[in-house]
């Protein structure tokens, strides 16, 4: 038996799909959440900051903080990691609160 996550719990995968991350093509397994697949691909940061526009990504993992808001399929402030990536997404990075028609 492979002492992989998948390995241990027997699982079977499906074939990869594909999102749009900033103009780049990136795998994602189908379930697996956008923040998951941005990681696996080396991606750790897609959002700044409203103030200082400092860097942020996946903080907490399980939806409680807001650290992960990313702008998917030209929706902005969705929470990376609970939004499971599906065939053909459009991911872009996020700029502070996802609003840029609002003054600060």
């Amino acid at each position: 038996m492979s002492r992989t996550p998948a390995g241990l719990v027997r699982a079977e995968p499906h074939s990869a799909i594909s999102i749009d991350y900033d103009g780049r093509k990136l795998p994602a397994l189908p379930g697996q959440s956008i923040a998951a697949a941005l990681w696996a691909a080396g991606i750790v940061s897609w959002r700044t900051t409203r103030r200082g526009g400092r860097p942020r990504g996946a903080f907490c993992g399980m939806g409680v903080c807001f650290d992960c808001l990313i702008t998917v399929n030209g929706r902005p402030n969705q929470r990376a990691c609970l939004v499971p990536a599906h065939d053909g997404d459009t991911v872009t990075p996020q700029e502070g609160d996802g609003r840029a028609d609002l003054a600060c």
